[in-house]
């Protein structure tokens, strides 16, 4: 065996695992960014429904009452 075929037999024997833990670890990245995202999504969509409840409660106190002369 030369030195060279042991270098290249090493390299095949690690090529799948390298290979398997970078796929491995696109897949945990495309999961955790989807997840932020759709978090950021949500908190954004929670705002805006907290600023719409908030101005509905200041429109309501600023319209007269209807029932009291």
């Amino acid at each position: 065996m030369s030195f060279d075929n042991w270098w290249l037999n090493a390299l095949w024997s690690v090529l799948p695992t390298v290979s398997l833990g970078l796929v491995f670890w696109f897949i945990v990245r495309a999961i955790i960014r989807a997840d932020r995202s759709e978090r950021r999504a949500y908190a954004r969509i929670e705002a805006e429904e907290r600023a719409r409840r908030l101005q509905n409660r200041e429109d309501s106190s600023k319209d007269p009452d209807p029932v009291s002369p």
